[in-house]
């Protein structure tokens, strides 16, 4: 009796041990590893989160992914896709925020979708009446990618494309930010600090848009504090004026000023202006 009221309290020992604690704890590696990618494009983070799909010698597209059908885009949860800020898809307005990034693949033609639904497993719990916007874009060959990827191929100031490429298949669209908008009108606010006006004209220069109303402002910031950076973006606009003489002139009135204020101070930039404009 004695020896079988042993083996009883050990055996329940044990499946406590296993059923309370242990099990529960046991984390196991998913055959389709979540991942996250995320773009900075001008001033808006796009995220991507998603879970990637192995081929492992499956047929993929019209076999494992059917044809016509909601695809969650991955694997597991479905995919989501997070605008930082408003974005343009062609010529739609997305607000920021989560959407669940679906699609329905096709042969010659795929429809990307954005969906309001963005937290569920799969595509079983998808509506169509939550959709915020569909597109069509055409599926391209390309090189074998094992796992699902996401990436941004193409990221400017004002636009990214995103693409998906798994098996032989790439598809990609395009999304446009608006950052050169949110900078001029940032820019046209700025009133007591000789930065926020340089680094608006600076900007404008780099991107060579909005030129007439950047003289305006590296004006203005020279106005606040002559420095070395305001002068020799100033340089920079009589050079685009083809006035190179005065521009040199300048730039090394820039560099004169940049060292007193600082000795050590790093000239290379408008060294590097100067000799390009004396060839």
């Amino acid at each position: 009796m004695r020896k079988f009221l042993f083996c009883l309290i050990t055996a329940l020992a044990a499946l406590v041990f296993v059923s309370g604690g242990w099990a529960q704890q046991l984390d196991l590696s998913r055959p389709s590893p979540k991942a996250t990618v995320t773009q900075t494009v001008g001033l808006t983070d796009v995220t991507i989160m998603y879970c990637r799909p192995s081929v492992r010698g499956r047929a993929i597209w019209g076999g494992l992914v059917p044809y016509d059908q909601v695809w969650r885009t991955g694997a597991n949860e479905a995919t989501t896709i997070t605008f930082a800020d408003d974005v343009t898809i062609e010529g739609t307005t997305l607000p920021a925020g989560t959407f669940g990034l679906f699609t329905i693949p096709g042969k010659d033609e795929w429809t990307v979708i954005f969906n309001k639904g963005a937290k569920q497993w799969g595509a079983y719990e998808y509506k169509q009446d939550q959709d915020a916007l569909r597109i069509k874009v055409k599926p391209q060959p390309a090189v074998f990618q094992e796992l699902m990827t996401f990436s941004f191929p193409a990221v400017s100031t004002e636009s990214a494309q995103v693409a998906l490429n798994w098996e032989n298949v790439q598809v990609a669209f395009t999304f446009k930010v608006g950052t050169i908008d949110k900078v001029l009108a940032a820019a046209r606010k700025a009133i007591d600090d000789w930065r926020l006006p340089y680094r608006a004209a600076t900007f404008c220069l780099d991107n060579n848009v909005n030129l007439a109303e950047a003289r305006g402002w590296m004006d203005k910031s020279i106005a606040m504090k002559e420095t070395m950076y305001n002068l020799a973006g100033k340089a920079r606009f009589l050079a685009l004026d083809g006035k190179k003489a005065d521009a040199i002139a300048l730039a090394k009135k820039a560099i004169a000023v940049g060292k007193a204020a600082d000795p050590k101070a790093d000239t290379v930039m408008v060294d590097n202006l100067i000799a390009e404009w004396e060839k």
